[in-house]
């Protein structure tokens, strides 16, 4: 049976995984607009060891949710709760889209403060002065409609967006869709589990060949005053809602996702 206290706290790891996972593209505006866009990269380096923390207590417990559903057999029981964990990253990018203006501006805040105080842990103790607390209380800002429309006329290449949602969808399902899998064939679960890191691994590689040196050229280009700072800004609104809408396409791919695995491992075994 599952534990509804475990499973409810994969819950709340994948809803702060995707969301700092999205507001990492509120450091390339950040960046651009203080042109201290390897500072910026730095900072948010800090708050990235968090997401891993919570990836790294989330992984085990996945596992331990595929091994009851092995046990009780009940497979409807773990189709709903791994479609409720994709639904958690869902929700995870749209809180992390809505903080992005107030990270922007918390970015910005904390790379003047870096350069004035000369040091993160300085950076750091200087922030929770009660002079500095009321400055960050007025950082706070909420998403603008008309901003996000004026923003959305581009002429950045719309195959590299494109393909980043596809990405993310198998960023997102991967693991799940590899337990799931086993969960299929619990006789094979360990290679079908090991096959999820070779399709993260492919999705890290077009990630890494085709949308983040785009998004790099251009961000550069914006630094370099060959573009507009506008478009770094219309960039990174498409690229968060290519995230969004890669999440909601995980659902749809999940169960083919696990049955590809299912049959390579299979495919594995048998030969």
């Amino acid at each position: 049976m599952l534990d509804l206290n475990k499973f409810i706290l994969v819950l709340i790891l994948t809803v702060i995984i995707h969301t700092i996972d999205t507001l990492s593209y509120s450091v390339r505006i950040a960046g651009v607009r203080t042109n201290r866009l390897a500072t910026a990269f730095s900072l948010f380096n800090i708050i990235v060891l968090a997401s891993r923390t919570a990836n790294l207590i989330q992984a085990p417990i996945l596992g331990s949710i595929g091994d009851l559903a092995i046990k009780s057999n009940n497979i409807i029981a773990v189709t709903v709760s791994f479609r409720l964990i994709i639904f958690a990253a869902t929700v995870g990018s749209i809180i992390g889209a809505v903080l992005i203006p107030t990270f922007v501006n918390l970015f910005i805040h904390l790379i003047i403060q870096l350069e004035s105080k000369g040091s993160v842990t300085k950076m750091i103790l200087s922030s929770f002065t009660l002079h500095n607390l009321k400055k960050l209380k007025g950082k706070i800002k909420n998403i603008s409609y008309k901003q996000v429309k004026n923003h959305t006329k581009t002429d950045l290449p719309m195959s590299f967006l494109f393909l980043n949602i596809l990405i993310t969808s198998v960023h997102t399902i991967g693991v799940l869709s590899a337990i799931y899998a086993g969960v299929l064939i619990p006789q094979f679960r360990l290679t079908a589990s090991q096959l999820s890191g070779i399709i993260n691994g492919i999705a890290t590689i077009l990630l890494a060949v085709v949308v983040d040196p785009k998004s790099a050229v251009i961000t550069d280009q914006v630094l370099q005053g060959k573009r507009k700072k506008s478009d770094v800004n219309s960039m990174v609104i498409y690229l968060v809602g290519g995230k969004i809408l890669g999440t909601l396409l995980g659902q749809l791919l999940f169960i083919p996702a696990s049955k590809i695995i299912v049959f390579f491992t299979q495919l594995i075994v048998m030969n």
